[in-house]
Order: structure tokens, then sequence, then C-alpha cells
């Protein structure tokens, strides 16, 4: 008997509607860029307060915050150039480090004999350093090397947060214990890796339920900056290097092992990745890679159904040239994950501009351009660590940015100096020795933070009417409802300066919704849930993260702003098994502490 097979070829006509839906998707791309294009800038540096409906104080010294970081010190071979070099490590990361329900942060520290801190939250608005006796604080060693940032992340499912210091040197894995207790497990767990890295996260890549662990490099592994065997160590390309180290997938075992499967996965980049983000980004369920990359472009690696990542082509190569920072936030309120990414702005020298990649993939099969040009989102300085919040609770995201590279003296500048070696040969400027001493000159020094609305379709900065005037060199951020009041506060790590902690106020009649989550079949640290509210005129996606922006990690408690909506439509929750869960109608202005639900019988 035969069968008839019916014909799957499209036809013309189904061709042409492909077409049109194509066409009309890259239409709603094009006025969407354009409208976040129309920026306004102000002069908010010297604005004054109020009409905004939030505000931020420093509230660092009545915090009890006494951190200041310390830089490192290297190797004298490379001390005309050592403060470019030594200008990273301050990094900070929040978590629910003892479980009572109040986020802590630690903070790291960049040179020998400096400590690291652990901030444990004691409910009044305060905050004592505890690293000491937890057993993470002198992590910071010669033949060791010293800390640039950390992650949170319950890697063996216990229900307690672990912790991922990433160095200029030996990464250190550190087991919860309870108690303010950690264990180092670095070596047993194999992770004992000389890395000189910038950033980390964690993430689910395989689904197994099991925390994966991915480790950017910066400068490659055979280089001691403190016992340097040539000073040939840097980038071989200003837009295009590919000499940097390799970045690294851990893979979970379970049982407290890791297996480096970098190259089975095809995920060792070696262009000096600075920051790293993770999300299902075309929405087939599996979390992708985003890469910030110096000296060269972002990149985007698809996770191939847990077994492989594909690096793709999707509109990244054009215009990205020296990514900082990786932010994740549903900017236009479409259910999607979009992306900022930092890049270095200095008018008259070096103008490559943020990056606002609106996500586009499954209509265009790539990200679309929506920061401008030159206007307040592209033109943000020198730009380092940066996050997307609802720091009003409008329902709309806010974009905090941190700003400034080398702050010294305010009458010399080292951009001559710079602009030099960046038009000489490669040859030239990947040796240390043909960069013009830097001594005590400033690059992109003192710039001020910036704080970005959006309004109307136009972004605008308003830092300095919402308090936020200083001019520290600013390098992570990290956003969390300290108070647990449904606002959202800001933590600010500066290299080699003091820690901010920006109090947030709103004026009321704001409301908001959390959501605390754990998962069962998912990793218990719920790292990559993404959460969808529904309200009347409002949709908004957010994800649990494992690290964001520079050397940071946010409060992996998920907020969201709601306005004047007292009442929602509906939740949906996808977490990262795979599971689909939808409530109703929650109550608002509280956190929702939630599990993940069990298969059904």
């Amino acid at each position: 008997m035969v069968q008839a097979v019916k014909d799957s070829s499209p036809r013309p006509a189904q061709l042409r509607l492909r077409r049109s839906i194509a066409t009309v998707a890259f239409a709603a791309a094009i006025v969407l860029v354009a409208l976040l294009g129309r920026e306004r800038s102000a002069e908010a540096a010297n604005a004054t307060p109020g009409g905004l409906g939030f505000h931020f104080e420093n509230v660092a010294a009545q915090a009890g915050l006494d951190f200041v970081h310390r830089g490192p010190a290297l190797d004298p071979r490379l001390d005309n150039v050592a403060p470019l070099i030594a200008a990273m490590g301050a990094g900070v990361s929040v978590a629910d480090v003892d479980r009572d329900g109040w986020p802590d942060f630690y903070l790291t520290n960049s040179r020998f004999g400096s400590p690291n801190a652990l901030y444990i939250n004691r409910h009044d608005g305060t905050f004592v350093n505890r690293a000491a006796e937890a057993g993470i604080a002198d992590l910071n060693r010669p033949g060791e090397g010293v800390s640039m940032g950390a992650v949170w992340g319950d890697f063996d499912n216990d229900g307690l947060e672990d912790l991922l210091v990433y160095k200029y040197g030996y990464l250190q894995l550190f087991r919860n214990l309870g108690g303010l207790h950690f264990q180092d497990i670095t070596a047993q767990a194999g992770l004992r890796h000389w890395m000189n890295s910038n950033g980390a996260i964690w993430f689910d890549f395989d689904r197994d339920g099991l925390l994966d662990l991915y480790v950017t490099a910066y400068f490659r592994s055979d280089v001691d900056l403190w016992h340097v065997k040539s000073t040939r160590i840097m980038h071989n390309s200003w837009e295009f290097a590919t000499n940097g180290g390799v970045n690294r997938l851990y893979h979970n075992l379970g049982g407290g092992r890791f297996e480096d499967v970098t190259d089975r996965t095809g995920t060792g980049s070696t262009r000096w990745t600075l920051a790293a983000g993770s999300a299902d980004f075309n929405h087939d369920g599996w979390p992708d890679l985003f890469l910030a990359n110096d000296y060269g472009p972002e990149e985007l690696y698809l996770n191939d159904g847990g077994r492989r990542f594909i690096l793709t082509r999707s509109g990244l190569e054009s215009d990205s040239k020296s990514g900082m920072s990786v932010t994740l936030g549903d900017v236009l309120n479409r259910g999607r994950l979009d992306v900022f990414v930092t890049n270095i702005s200095e008018p008259g020298y070096l103008f490559q501009g943020n990056n606002l990649r609106l996500n586009f993939l499954a209509e265009l099969g790539r990200f679309e351009q929506g920061a401008g040009q030159g206007g307040v989102i592209a033109n943000a300085g020198w730009a380092w660590g940066a996050q997307l919040g609802d720091l009003d609770n409008d329902g709309r995201n806010e974009l905090f940015i941190v700003n400034g590279y080398v702050s010294a003296d305010r009458d010399r500048d080292y951009w001559y100096g710079m602009s030099k070696v960046a038009g000489a040969n490669g040859n030239l400027f990947e040796d240390t020795r043909n960069w013009a001493p830097v001594g005590n000159a400033s690059l992109s020094g003192f710039e001020r933070s910036r704080v970005l609305v959006s309004r109307d379709g136009k972004w605008e900065d308003v830092a300095g009417q919402v308090g936020v005037t200083d001019e520290y060199d600013g390098r992570a951020i990290a956003l969390a409802d300290l108070g647990n009041r449904g606002v959202l506060d800001v933590i600010v790590a500066n290299q080699g300066q003091p820690v901010l902690l920006y109090r947030n106020t709103l004026e009321p009649g704001r409301h908001w919704i959390g959501f605390d989550l754990a998962g069962t079949r998912s990793n218990r640290s719920a790292i990559g849930t993404e959460v969808t509210v529904f309200a009347p005129g409002l949709r908004q996606l957010r994800v649990v993260d494992g690290g964001m922006g520079f050397s940071s990690q946010n409060d992996r408690r998920l907020h969201f702003g709601l306005g004047a909506v007292t009442e929602l439509d509906s939740v949906e929750i996808r977490w990262p098994s795979g599971t689909r869960q939808v409530l109703g109608r929650l109550d608002v202005d509280r956190f929702h502490q939630l599990v993940e639900p069990g298969p059904t019988p």
C-alpha cells in the first residue's frame, strides 16, 4: 500500500507571508530603536532633587560600612602601566548567606594582605563584617593571587549559598557549612586553576539540577602579574584581540566535583572577556551565554540542547569594541530579555558607546541596537558596571551605570599617551615596554555615575536630581532590597575607594511584588528561573541571575514595580527544569516564597 506524503515545502504565498511578517517585525524594531534613540541629555549633575518619585542617599557610614578597596601592587617591570592593569578588582555580590530572610553582601579586595568583607544584615539598616570568623576574609596572599570578584550559588543543593571567588590567581570555592562557617574545597572540587579572571557566573547549562560554573579569563593563565616572564602580556589588537586567557566551563558532577568541559562544549573564548551573562535568549528552554569582551566584539553562544554551544552571528559584530558589563532586563516590557553592555565613551578621543541590545532573535534572528548615536544611553563616560532594575516602582526599568577608569592628578591626562599606543601596530602595544608611563596622570577620571530613566520613549539622565553625585572610579553595582521594604537599594564597589550604599526612598503609592524562589528538580538557588508578571497595562520579565553586570551579583529575589496597580492578572514561572507554573492573583506589596512544584502524578 502506498501512502500519500504531504509536501511540507512552503508555497510561494507562504514565502511571501513569511517575508511580510519579517518585514513588519524589522520595521517595529526600527521604530523601537528610534524611540530609544530620542534621548535628551539633562544637566543632571547640578539639578535640584524632586519630581521623579525616588531619591538616593549614601548611608554607608550610618550602615556601618567602613570598607575601602585596595588595588594590587604588581611586578615592578609593569610599573609604567600599573595604574591601568591594576584598575580592576572591586566586586560586590549579594546573597542571604545565613538564611534569615535578609540579604547580605560580599566585597572583594585586591592587594596582598587586604581582607575581603562579608557584611551581614542586622535588620535595622546596619551591617556587621563577619568575613574573618567565616573564613573568607584572608584570601589575598602571595602565590595565591588577589580577588577580582565573587558569585554565590548553592552548587550542592543543601539550601545554603556557597561562594566562588575568582582572582588574578587561583580560583577558590567555599562550601557554606551553616552558622557563618565556610570550608575551602577548591582542590577536591577540581577547581584549583590559575585563571586571571574578572568574572564568573553560575548556571545549569545541561538542566540536570546542578549548578555549573563559567569563569571568564582576561590575561593568559601563564601570566603571573607579580612575576612576569615577559612584558608581552597585552592584547594583540585594539578592536579584534584574540590572545587573552581561555574562558572555562566547569560541569558540576555532583558530590562536590567539577569537570572542565570547555573544549567539548566549544565555550573557550580567548577574547579578553570581562563579563558574562546567561539566560534563554532564543526561548528554546536552554540557557545561553552572552559575553562582553574587551578589545573586541561581544559574543553570543547559543546552547544546543545542553551538549554544546554554538557561537552565533546575531548583530553583535559591527559596533561592539570594549565590552565591560553584561546586564539583562526586559527593557521594553515585551516579555523578552534584552542586554545592556558598557563601553568607552570619551568624545574627542575614543567614542565606542554603550550598547543596548534589543532582543529580536525570534523575528529577525538578531539583536537590534537601541542605544542611539551619542545619546545618554551610548554616552556615559568610561562605563563599567551597570544594572537594570525598577528603581522607582513604576513598572519600567531604570539603568544605573558607574564610570571612571583612573582618577589621579586632575591636571594631568593620559589620553594622548593612550591614543599614541592605540594607533600603533599590534606587535608594539602587546609589549608593555612600548607604553608611555602613566605616572600620576588620570584617564577618564572623576566621572560621575548615571541614573537613566525612560519617560514617553525618551531616556534622561537624572543622577544629580535623585542624589547620585559621586565621582569615584565605580566598578561593580548590585541591586538589593536590603531593608525588605519593597524598594531596590544600590551597592557600589569603587576601585581603590570606599564602598557606597545608596538607600532608595520612594514617594507613597507605588506598589510592588517580590519573589523568593527555591528549585526542587531545578537547582535550589533557582538560578535561570524566569518570572513574568501580567497586570492591566503591564507585562515584565525577570530572571534569577547567577552573576550579572561587572564583578557583581544582585539580590536573587526578583523585584517587580507595579506603579498604581494593586491586582495582578497572573504570574508565569518558567523553571530551569522545564516546569511551567502559572499562578493567579497574588497579593501585592509583599514577598512570595515559592517552591518549584514536583511532577504531576
